[in-house]
């Protein structure tokens, strides 16, 4: 059943009305989810304890934001200022390859980082975008503060 949407009800101003029009089955057009649709995706945190906590985030958010709005074991001492390496996180190959590039200052925090990877990132650089929909990042085991 393909039910349509109406714009001026879930606010989807600028959304191309060849998505809206019906007999258009939303959730597989240009492979966008009900869910982004919403301005939403899942992120799935691996915690240090190896527990995996799937949490919801809104677009344009910092990873270090959603983790620390959903009580992610995610330290983020410089609340985002990158004066710190503690909201370091760890991605998969094929996610990090699809991340934009780290600034210069990133990298020279990221060299602080506590078990720093090819693939570690701090979360307060990270956007969320539709297409991070259930994605998987890892919470290292340590982290360490610069500062200190």
């Amino acid at each position: 059943v393909t039910k349509t949407l109406r714009p001026q009800s879930i606010g989807m101003k600028g959304i191309s009305s060849t998505l809206l029009r019906p007999g258009v089955n939303q959730s597989r057009c240009f492979g966008i989810t009900p869910r982004q649709l919403q301005n939403e995706v899942t992120i799935n945190f691996i915690e240090r304890d190896g527990e995996t906590v799937s949490v919801k985030a809104k677009l344009g958010e910092t990873l270090l934001d959603v983790a620390k709005d959903n009580d992610i074991n995610l330290e983020g001492a410089c609340e985002g200022t990158l004066a710190c390496s503690t909201c370091h996180l760890i991605f998969k190959p094929e996610i990090s390859e699809t991340l934009p590039e780290p600034t210069d200052e990133e990298l020279d925090m990221l060299d602080l980082a506590f078990g720093l990877t090819d693939t570690s990132r701090l979360g307060c650089q990270i956007t969320i975008t539709p297409e991070m929909d259930n994605m998987t990042v890892d919470v290292p085991k340590e982290s360490y503060d610069v500062r200190q």
